[in-house]
């Protein structure tokens, strides 16, 4: 057979068309020829990724978001995105006084749950979501305190940072227990302590001699909370990490052409002479190593001498193609971080109604599985459920057969924050049509607000008994209902309109 016979016949000697070298050569991203014959990444773990690589990783992802503009804009916009003003608890006990209980105990413990005493609940729950975003992982210790202590509930969160634990502390306990980057793993597998470090190993402040240099702390008093990648990940990973090259260089680019724009426009223009052993212009003395400092300032000229000439500094500008550019590499950014373009540079310039609606609605949906997914499943329902015990058991709650049936009392909705639209008015409209069509529950309208509709109905009945004591009547009282309509075009005219002038002689 021919050259071009082979080339048509499509086989090749010694390859048969179901051979593991025939599959290859039909998948692109396997072939090893031409372009991608350098491309021969590790067949690795992302375990064995985190623990070769994670403490340099963290120590970069930590100073990028401090001195990067852009990276401390992104983290503060993913927090406030994840959690806001919080993610809040709705007991489902069916006991309408107890549950009116629960959550005035709740509330009045989130005010104390901070065992540094810095912030409340709520405060502490943008925390974890800031380390998400800039160490990929949060440890917290649930700490029991004691009744004279004089808490609500005997119960404090405190919070750990990843360096607080590990990387590379892979062992095997005197035990017998598997220790893995910190975490020490039973037989099968299960999570049963953690090896913390006494003290921050960056923090120059603390000089206590840390003997042991670490301390086991049971798994049931730690909550690791992190977004898992692959299966079996024990660690998290850093939310700006993919970013994180493309952000450091972008900020090189940007203080080197700053830095170049500085100079040359510091420079008025340049004198030639024939006699270079003459001192340059501002040349000071040389200093005791020989070395002369000229010193410059914008503007700076000098009488000329014969034979002298000058010429003036005209700097090559930018380019019509630095904004572009920066855009393009932005946007790039953006899409690494899974934020939203104007959420990270703050730039709306290009930006309408439908494209903004639209980013948002992709990028609340990336953010409700890391509400749901992780801060609820990971953070907020173990919380409650340690809560809801030492309440009972320290008698600041009075739960009947708590012991018998834990799991009727620790039942709780968790309500993430309202989303803010950029058009409310049609985003309430369409709720109204979708409760009279009855697709949607009065009460998960209300939850998608970021309240409890108990309270909500609370707050409506104190308002409509005070008015009708008060004989005040509004447009809409509570508890009425007009339904879904489009804003009227002119305002109600009270000498023709009916309605309004019986209000008005009602009033009169």
């Amino acid at each position: 057979m021919g050259l071009f016979g082979r080339f048509r016949g499509g086989s090749t000697p010694g390859r048969a068309s179901g051979s593991p070298a025939a599959v290859r050569a039909r998948l692109e991203g396997a072939m090893a020829r031409r372009r991608l014959k350098g491309w021969n990444p590790p067949l690795e773990n992302i375990n064995a990724l985190v623990a070769s690589g994670g403490p340099r990783l963290l120590a970069r992802a930590r100073e990028l978001v401090v001195t990067n503009g852009y990276a401390a804009n992104a983290c503060e916009a993913f927090a406030a995105n994840l959690v806001g003003d919080g993610i809040k608890p709705s007991s489902l006990i069916e006991d309408t006084a107890l549950r009116d209980r629960v959550q005035r105990l709740w509330l009045a413990w989130t005010d104390e749950a901070d065992a540094d005493g810095l912030t409340d609940f709520y405060g502490l729950q943008a925390m974890v979501a800031r380390e998400m975003f800039v160490a990929g992982e949060c440890f917290v210790r649930l700490r029991p305190r004691r009744s004279e202590d004089g808490l609500t509930v005997p119960l404090q969160l405190q919070l750990l940072q990843s360096e607080m634990l590990p990387f590379e502390k892979t062992e095997t306990a005197a035990n017998g227990n598997r220790v893995r980057c910190g975490i020490e793993f039973d037989g099968i597998g299960r999570r049963v302590a953690y090896h913390f470090r006494r003290r921050h190993p960056g923090d120059s402040t603390d000089q206590r001699v840390a003997v042991p240099d670490s301390v086991r702390v049971p798994a049931e008093d730690v909550l690791h909370i992190y977004r898992p990648i692959d299966a079996g990940q024990i660690r998290g990973l850093p939310h700006v990490a993919p970013a994180m090259v493309r952000l450091f260089l972008l900020d090189q680019y940007d203080d080197a052409e700053l830095d170049r724009k500085k100079t040359a426009a510091m420079f008025a223009g340049f004198i030639t002479k024939t006699a270079p052993e003459e001192p340059m212009m501002g040349e000071g003395a040389a200093d005791t190593e020989g070395a002369a400092i000229a010193s410059l300032e914008p503007g700076t000229m000098q009488v000329l001498l014969p034979g002298e000439d000058v010429k003036f500094s005209s700097p090559a500008d930018v380019g019509g193609g630095y904004e572009a550019f920066q855009y393009r590499t932005l946007l790039a950014v953006s899409a690494s971080l899974g934020l939203p373009y104007h959420l990270v540079t703050g730039d709306v310039r290009q930006a309408n109604y439908s494209s903004l609606r639209a980013e948002l609605v992709e990028f609340r949906r990336r953010i409700g599985q890391l509400q749901h997914g992780v801060i609820v499943h990971q953070f907020c329902r173990p919380i409650w459920a340690r809560w809801m015990e030492t309440a009972a058991l320290s008698g600041a709650l009075d739960l009947p057969r708590f012991a018998a049936a834990p799991g009727r009392f620790r039942a709780a909705q968790w309500i993430p924050p309202r989303w803010d639209w950029v058009d409310p008015l049609k985003d309430i409209q369409a709720q109204v049509l979708a409760m009279e069509a009855g697709i949607t529950s009065r009460r998960k309208v209300v939850e998608a607000t970021g309240y409890d509709v108990e309270e909500v109905d609370r707050e409506n009945a104190a308002d409509a008994k005070r008015s009708a004591d008060l004989g005040l009547r509004y447009r809409t009282s509570p508890g009425e209902t007009q339904g879904a309509r489009a804003t009227p075009s002119r305002l109600p005219d009270p000498e023709t309109d009916g309605s309004g002038a019986a209000a008005q002689s009602e009033q009169e």
